[in-house]
C-alpha cells in the first residue's frame, strides 16, 4: 500500500513524508510548490508538483496507485491574509478539498486524515478547549477549515469514508536532526519569526497587542513540536488502519506561553535580547488558545516527547542558521 501526502513539500508535511519514508512506508507527495520546497522531500519518496484542485491529475494519481490512505496538508494558512481574501482561502481550502475528497471516495481509497486548527474554536470562553466544544470561527481561515471537516463527516456517513480530522494548535521547531523545518519566507509563525529576528533577518520583532485579558497582557498559545504533532499523525493512521473510528482530535500539550514567553526564551537560545516592537492588535486573533488534549492521548496513545518550549524554540533557531546557510550558498 501507499500513502498520498498532499502538501508534502511544505513545513509539516515535508515533516510527514519523512517519518512515514523512516518507517519504510511507500509515499506519493502530491505539491504545486507555491510555498514548499522540493528539497525538502525525503528522496525516498515520489514527487508529483500539481494541484489538488487539478481533478485530471487527482484520478490518474489515483488510478496508478493502490493509496490505502490520504494525508492532507495542502492549503493556505495565514490568519490575516485569510481576513483580507477570504474567497481565495474557500476555494483553496474548502473547495479544492472538496475535490480531493470526491476523488478519494471514488477511487474507493479507505482513509483520510486531514490537517485542521484550532482556529476553528475562534476565541472560546473557557481554557482548554475540548474537541467537544462549538466551534466559532472568527477568521475565514478557520471557517475553512471547519467546513472541511463538516464534508469529511458527512462523507463518512454517506460513503462510508474513515477519517480523522486533527486540529493543530501552535506548530513550531524543526526535526531535532536538523535534517528539515519551517522554510516559509513568508511565514508568520511567532517563533519562526522571532528566530529570523535573533539572527538580524528582520529588523525587529513586532508584538501584536499588549492590552489582552492575560498576566502578562499578550496573547497565550499551547506550542507544539513539529515532531510531536507528526507523531500524532502516525498514530493516527495506525489507529485507521486497526479499525479505529472516525473522529476529531486536538494536538496541543495543554500549556500555555505568551509572547513575551517565546520572546524570553529567543533570547535565552540566541543569548542576546531582542529588538521587539509593540504594535496594535492584529485582526482575527484569539485572547488565548490552550489544547486539552486528553482524547488524543487516551484513544491514540499518542505520547509526546518534546513537551518543552525551550527545545522548540532551540531547534527551531538551529534550523534558522542552517537555513541561512543555505540560501547564501
Amino acid at each position: 500500500m501507499t500513502v498520498l501526502v498532499t502538501g508534502g513539500a511544505g513545513y509539516i508535511g515535508s515533516h510527514m513524508v519523512m517519518a512515514l519514508t523512516d518507517m519504510g512506508e511507500d509515499v506519493v507527495v502530491l505539491d504545486n510548490l507555491s510555498t514548499g520546497y522540493w528539497w525538502s522531500v525525503s528522496p525516498k519518496a515520489k514527487l508529483v508538483e500539481g494541484d489538488i484542485g487539478d481533478e485530471a491529475l487527482l484520478d490518474r494519481l489515483m488510478a496508478d496507485h493502490r493509496f490505502d490512505a490520504v494525508v492532507h496538508f495542502a492549503g493556505s494558512v495565514v490568519v490575516p491574509d485569510s481576513v483580507r481574501d477570504p474567497l481565495g482561502y474557500y476555494l483553496n481550502n474548502t473547495v479544492k478539498s472538496r475535490m480531493l475528497m470526491a476523488s478519494a471516495v471514488k477511487a474507493g481509497i479507505p482513509r483520510f486524515i486531514f490537517s485542521s486548527t484550532a482556529a476553528v474554536y475562534g476565541n472560546p470562553l473557557t481554557q482548554p478547549v475540548f474537541e467537544d466544544t462549538v466551534p466559532a470561527p472568527i477568521s475565514p481561515y478557520g471557517s475553512s477549515k471547519l467546513m472541511t471537516e463538516w464534508m469529511l463527516k458527512d462523507a463518512h456517513e454517506a460513503y462510508g469514508l474513515q477519517y480523522i480530522a486533527l486540529r493543530y494548535f501552535n506548530v513550531a521547531g524543526g526535526d531535532p536532526l536538523g535534517r528539515i523545518g519551517q522554510s516559509t519566507p513568508r511565514a508568520t509563525h511567532l517563533i519562526k519569526v522571532a528566530c529570523q529576528t535573533a539572527l538580524g533577518q528582520r529588523a525587529n520583532l513586532e508584538v501584536f497587542g499588549t492590552d489582552y485579558d492575560t498576566p502578562d497582557g499578550t496573547c497565550l498559545r499551547d506550542y507544539i513540536h513539529v515532531s510531536d504533532l507528526i507523531a500524532a499523525h502516525i498514530d493516527a493512521l495506525g489507529y485507521l488502519r486497526t479499525g479505529g473510528r472516525s473522529g476529531i482530535f486536538n494536538c496541543g500539550y495543554g500549556k500555555g506561553y505568551s509572547v513575551l514567553d517565546v520572546i524570553k526564551a529567543v533570547e535565552r537560545a540566541n543569548g542576546a535580547a531582542l529588538p521587539v516592537k509593540f504594535v496594535a492588535r492584529r485582526e482575527g486573533d484569539p485572547v488565548a488558545i490552550i489544547a486539552g488534549a486528553d482524547r488524543i492521548r487516551s484513544l491514540l496513545g499518542w505520547q509526546p516527547k518534546h513537551e518543552n518550549l525551550d527545545f522548540i524554540v532551540e531547534t527551531a533557531l538551529n534550523w534558522e542558521r542552517k537555513l541561512a546557510q543555505r540560501n547564501a550558498a
